[in-house]
C-alpha cells in the first residue's frame, strides 16, 4: 500500500494500519523526516509562532486568493499560503490546538451524504486519538497517543487574564472544557503538548521509535508524488521523484491512500486524470474518471483581528510559553447560522519577535462559514502549484459576521477593565505586510527594534505610529463609525486561518460533486482513496487537525474490517 502524503492523516493512518501484519505500507512525503529525536527547536517549542515561518517546512510557492471579487474593476492579488511541507504535516508547524468542534458539525456532514460520520460515531475516535490529562468522562480519551492539556491560570499573561475578565462582564463566563458540552463562554486553549510543553507532532506521537521499526512499514521523505498510476481505472502505484532532482521511479502498490491536504489532494488526483474532464482534457491529461467535485467546495475560515499596544505589566515574560492562551466562543445570531458559530483566539502577543511581544490580539474567525472557492491545476507539472481562490465573503453572511466580530473586539478591549493594561486599539489582519515584518535576519530585527522603542517611548505619537506602519491610515473609530469604512476593510484584510477544507468530499453516490463514498473510497475508480481534510463535506467549528486525525483514525479501521 501507497500512503502519498506524510501530514497529519498519513502519519496516522500508516501507524494504525501497521499494527496489522497484513498490511505493508510505504508512507511518502516531499518534505524531511522529523523525530523526537531531529525536532528542531522551533519545531519543539510549545511558542508555535515561528515553525510555519522556516521556509524549510511549507510549500515556498504556494499562493492563493482570500477574498472574492468586488467588482470587475478591483484587482486582486494573491498572497502566500503557509501550508506545510514536512513529515507530521500541520501538526509539526501549526498552533497545537486541539478542539473537535461542534457535535452538530458531524451530524451535518451524515445530512449531506457522509453516512455514518455523524457525532455518535466519531466520537469513539476522538477518544481514540487523544490523552486527556485535565479531564476524565464519557467525552475524553485517556490512553490515545496525542496528550492534551490546558494552561494553567498561573501560567496566563495578565492581558489574556484581563480580556477573559472583560468578557465575563459581557456574559461571556469562563469555562473548563472546550471540548466539552458546547456552549458559548471563554475556554482556555487545549492543546496538543507533552508533560514539558513541548510539540506532538503525527510523526512523533504516531510514528514512534517502535512504530518506525516495524518490518512491514517504509518511510520515503523528501519525495513528490507526480501522478498516480492506473490501469484503466483501477489504480496500481504512483510515479515518485526526488524533491532535489533526479529520475522519477514507478512504485507498484495494490493500494493507494492520497493523503496530500486539501489543496494538494485535488491537485495530485486532477493530475493524474481523476477530475472534471473538461478541465483535465484542456491541460491534456487523459481522464482516468470524471468527477467534476474535484478540487470544488474549498472551505475556510475567514479572519480578521483587533489589536493592542500593551503595558509592560501586561506582557508576558516568557517567550517560550504560547501565545493562544485562551479562546472565546459566541454566537452571532444571524439567521440560518448555528450556535456558537464564532471563535475569537485571545493572544498574549502578537509575534515572535520585539513588536509582537508589545502588542496583544483577539484573533477573530467566523467558526461556522458557508464561502466556497476552488482548487484547479494551472498546469500538468507536478511542481507547479496548483491555482487557489477561496473566494472568502462571497457568502454575505460571512462578511457580516467578520464585522460583528471586529465590533465585539474593539468594545472588549476598550472597556474599563482594560485600562491601565492596554490602549491604542486598532484593526489588523494577517496580511502580507505582517509576514514580512515577522521574517527573521539582522536588518529585520534592527527595523523591528527601532519600531518598537518608539512604540514604548511615545505615548503621544503612538496612534499615529500604529496608523502609518502598521493599519495603513485606518483607525477603529472609522470602522465602527461608518459600515461601509468598515465593509471595505473587512473586504481588503480578510485572511485565512490555515485550515482548507472539502475539496474532495464524502457524499452520496448519485451526488455530482461528491468524489468519495463514506468509506473514502473514489468514485469511478478501484483500490484509490483519500484520507485527509478535503473530505469533509463542510468545515466544523474547529482548528482542523485534531478532526482530521480523528477522521484517519477511523478510515484506518474501516480499512482493516474492509481486509477482514
Amino acid at each position: 500500500m501507497l500512503i502519498l502524503g506524510g501530514g497529519s492523516a498519513g502519519c496516522v493512518l500508516a501507524a494504525r494500519l501497521t499494527e496489522d501484519p497484513r498490511f505493508r505500507v510505504t508512507l511518502v512525503e516531499a518534505g524531511r523526516d522529523i523525530s523526537l529525536e531531529t525536532m528542531p527547536a522551533d519545531i519543539r517549542s510549545r511558542y508555535a509562532g515561528r515553525a510555519y515561518l522556516d521556509t524549510r517546512n511549507i510549500w515556498n510557492s504556494l499562493q492563493a486568493f482570500m477574498g472574492s471579487p468586488r467588482s470587475n474593476s478591483v484587482a486582486r492579488a494573491t498572497r502566500r499560503y503557509e501550508q506545510a511541507r514536512i513529515l507530521g504535516g500541520g501538526s509539526a508547524i501549526n498552533a497545537l490546538l486541539a478542539n473537535r468542534g461542534s457535535p452538530n458539525d458531524y451530524d451535518e456532514w451524515e445530512r449531506l451524504g457522509a453516512l455514518g460520520w455523524n457525532w455518535e460515531a466519531c466520537l469513539p475516535y476522538f477518544r481514540k486519538l487523544e490523552r486527556d490529562c485535565d479531564f476524565i468522562g464519557p467525552l475524553h480519551g485517556l490512553e490515545g497517543p496525542l496528550p492534551v492539556r490546558r494552561i494553567t491560570p498561573d501560567r496566563m499573561s495578565p492581558f489574556v487574564a484581563a480580556v477573559a475578565d472583560a468578557l465575563a462582564q459581557r456574559g461571556f463566563p469562563t469555562r473548563p472544557d472546550q471540548n466539552g458540552e458546547w456552549k458559548d463562554g471563554v475556554y482556555a486553549a487545549a492543546l496538543v503538548a507533552s508533560e514539558a510543553g513541548e510539540r506532538v507532532p503525527t510523526s512523533v506521537g504516531y510514528l514512534t521509535d517502535a512504530v518506525r521499526r516495524r518490518p512491514n512499514l517504509c518511510i520515503l521523505t523528501d519525495r513528490i508524488a507526480e501522478r498516480i498510476l492506473f490501469e484503466g481505472t483501477r489504480a496500481t502505484g504512483a510515479l515518485l521523484a526526488p524533491t532535489i532532482g533526479g529520475p522519477a521511479e514507478h512504485m507498484v502498490a495494490d493500494m493507494v491512500v492520497v493523503s496530500s491536504g486539501a489543496i494538494h489532494t485535488p491537485a495530485l488526483l486532477m493530475r493524474s486524470g481523476v477530475g472534471p474532464a473538461e478541465n483535465l482534457a484542456a491541460l491534456g491529461i487523459p481522464v482516468v474518471a470524471d468527477r467534476p467535485g474535484v478540487g470544488q467546495n474549498l472551505m475556510e475560515h475567514p479572519s480578521i483581528a483587533v489589536s493592542a499596544f500593551l503595558q509592560p505589566a501586561a506582557r508576558f515574560r516568557d517567550p517560550a510559553e504560547h501565545h493562544e492562551q485562551a479562546i472565546v466562543r459566541f454566537s452571532s445570531d444571524l439567521e440560518g447560522t448555528p450556535h456558537g458559530d464564532m471563535h475569537g483566539a485571545i493572544l498574549s502577543r502578537s509575534g515572535w519577535h520585539s513588536i509582537g511581544r508589545r502588542l496583544g490580539t483577539v484573533f477573530f474567525w467566523v467558526n461556522k462559514s458557508f464561502s466556497k472557492g476552488f482548487v484547479q491545476l494551472a498546469s500538468s507539472d507536478p511542481r507547479a502549484e496548483p491555482h487557489v481562490d477561496f473566494r472568502m465573503l462571497s457568502d454575505w453572511r460571512d462578511m457580516e459576521r467578520l464585522k460583528l466580530a471586529l465590533r465585539f473586539g474593539a468594545e472588549t478591549l476598550m472597556r474599563p477593565e482594560m485600562r491601565g493594561l492596554c490602549n491604542s486599539v486598532f484593526p489588523t489582519s494577517y496580511s502580507p505586510r505582517v509576514a514580512r515584518i515577522a521574517v527573521p535576519g539582522r536588518s529585520r530585527a534592527i527595523q523591528r527594534g527601532l519600531f518598537s522603542g518608539l512604540l514604548d517611548l511615545s505615548a503621544g505619537f503612538r496612534p499615529a505610529l500604529v496608523r502609518a506602519f502598521i493599519t495603513q491610515g485606518a483607525t477603529i473609530e472609522a470602522l465602527l463609525n461608518d459600515d461601509a469604512v468598515l465593509t471595505d476593510f473587512v473586504s481588503r484584510n480578510v485572511g485565512g486561518t490555515w485550515h482548507p477544507t472539502c475539496t474532495c468530499r464524502m457524499g452520496a453516490k448519485d451526488d455530482p460533486l461528491a468524489v468519495t463514498d463514506s468509506a473514502a473510497q473514489v468514485y469511478g475508480t478501484e483500490n484509490l482513496r483519500v484520507c485527509d481534510a478535503s473530505l469533509m463535506p463542510s468545515i466544523p467549528c474547529a482548528n482542523t487537525n485534531v478532526p482530521t486525525i480523528m477522521m484517519a483514525e477511523r478510515i484506518a479501521d474501516m480499512m482493516r474490517h474492509d481486509l477482514g
